[in-house]
């Protein structure tokens, strides 16, 4: 089966929130941290998606709220997430909106993840790259082109 091919930049600004078809799965240290085919993608021009996973299907065990936070125009006031498995600590690892604006209303009691700070995530049995840079957090798929926003020199697009 060939996958459609999907471009960043036919994605909308404002961002879309969107179901999303398929099965997400976060791994490390070997434990599986979320597993869900109950995810939300959020889609915005020059980002690849970023998927938003409802917390029953977190294993909030690895999870510790902290102080820090960031605004989103779109969605809100965004709080978030330290991941702990066994003795090791990733710091703002994830976050989630415990009152986003009413467009994204839907992902009340959903946390997305950095790719980047975990052993696996997977999107449909594929290890996604992480989008470059630390303050995005879309993930990569085969099927997603860019070029992406992001890395150096991508921040005044």
């Amino acid at each position: 089966m060939v996958k459609e091919l999907e471009s960043v930049w036919d994605y909308p600004r404002p961002p879309k929130l969107e179901p999303f078809n398929g099965h997400v799965r976060i791994v490390h240290n070997q434990k599986v941290i979320a597993d869900s085919n109950r995810a939300f993608r959020v889609l915005e021009t020059s980002h690849p998606p970023t998927y938003y996973i409802p917390m029953d299907d977190i294993n909030m065990d690895h999870f510790e709220h902290n102080a820090h936070n960031s605004f989103c125009e779109y969605k809100g006031t965004a709080s978030y997430l330290n991941l702990i498995v066994g003795e090791k600590m990733v710091r703002n690892a994830g976050w989630f909106y415990v009152n986003p604006n009413k467009a994204f209303s839907e992902i009340k009691n959903y946390a997305s993840f950095y790719a980047s700070k975990f052993d696996e995530c997977i999107v449909n049995d594929e290890k996604v790259l992480s989008q470059e840079g630390d303050f995005y957090g879309g993930w990569i798929t085969s099927n997603i082109k860019g070029p992406f926003k992001g890395g150096p020199g991508t921040y005044g697009w």
